[in-house]
């Protein structure tokens, strides 16, 4: 967990700041707390003033009243927001009436804030769906200029240093993208190689994983995958890709010079692109609770400022962690 610790040592050195629309939720509150006695972030929550003070007392929360608490239904800025709302979805048949109405929802509250340079990031997710996280922020942010994919990449702190880059591994896409076409695919495997590169700091080595090695396997999703692999090698010609790979000829070096000789990534792949949505977040649970991993994401690439969701069944360190990477994110965004 050397790596977690030295995102958290950047993120304290630049402090960015970090808004929780969830701002009365136990977790978020718990972690907040200790991000603020701690020093990570500037911390932002939205929710009553009111409520959230009850709660820091009822938890025991001693810092909290070093966050700066936004009520979304009354607040200084509340007209600037709606009209900047209406401004950007105008041709999409907004009003200003709804306007008004969608900025005292804190997820659509937290977006505008960071679209209009009033906070540096977003984490949320501890009790909204993906979904209900994304929408307003695919809407406000949006997509960084030529990215057209959203997707999301757990960093996975495992205990067999024999894999990845001592244990460390990058899974992508675990949140997002349910079926993506083999472009999408590309697009998510070259987004996942820069977070191996901006946040974990490693050289990325990606396998594009499938239920075939080389053509063992004969179908159209094997084709899928190997079509991506094509593509994200003439997009990024310099990366260290190959696929499709067997997730054992991928990480397993004597399974990876058997199947595939002569591969750059077969056997010391330190990226997994799972082929779907599906694969990928069965697959990252299944390492982290059987394997006793941390899972640390879901980091959302592609976004044009850091929005990153959580699982619902995350962990005050889960918050934690997610918005120490979400500062290293907008640290490295404005750089």
């Amino acid at each position: 967990m050397h790596l977690l610790k030295s995102i958290i040592e950047r993120a304290k050195a630049n402090k960015q700041r970090i808004v929780l629309p969830e701002g009365t939720e136990k977790r978020t509150l718990q972690a907040a707390d200790k991000l603020l006695h701690d020093g990570v972030a500037e911390i932002i929550l939205l929710g009553n003033p009111n409520k959230i003070e009850l709660l820091a007392k009822e938890y025991n929360l001693n810092h909290i009243n070093k966050a700066t608490i936004i009520d979304p239904k009354n607040h200084d800025k509340k007209e600037t927001y709606a009209q900047l709302l209406f401004e950007l979805r105008r041709n999409k048949g907004m009003t200003i009436e709804k306007a008004r109405e969608l900025t005292e929802d804190p997820l659509y509250l937290a977006c505008l804030m960071i679209k209009n340079g009033d906070a540096d990031g977003e984490i949320a997710g501890a009790e909204n769906t993906t979904g209900d996280v994304l929408r307003p922020a695919l809407q406000i942010i949006k997509t960084m200029p030529g990215v057209n994919v959203v997707s999301g990449a757990f960093i996975m702190f495992t205990q067999t240093p024999q894999y990845g880059e001592n244990g460390t591994l990058i899974f992508a896409d675990c949140a997002v993208m349910p079926n993506p076409t083999a472009e999408e695919l590309a697009s998510i495997a070259i987004a996942s190689a820069q977070t191996a590169k901006n946040i974990v700091g490693v050289e990325p080595r990606v396998a594009m994983l499938s239920f075939s090695t080389k053509g063992s396997g004969k179908h159209d999703l094997v084709d899928k995958v190997a079509k991506a692999t094509q593509l994200a090698k003439e997009i990024a010609p310099d990366l260290a890709i190959d696929g499709e790979l067997q997730a054992d000829a991928a990480l397993v070096e004597s399974v990876g010079q058997l199947k595939a000789p002569g591969s750059p990534v077969a056997g010391k792949a330190n990226v997994l692109i799972f082929p779907s949505l599906e694969s990928a977040n069965i697959g990252y649970k299944l390492v982290q609770r059987l394997g006793n991993a941390e899972a640390v994401g879901p980091i959302l690439q592609g976004m044009a400022a850091p929005v990153n969701d959580l699982s619902r069944g995350c962990s005050v360190s889960d918050i934690y962690n997610m918005v120490a990477i979400a500062a290293n994110q907008a640290i490295g965004m404005k750089k």
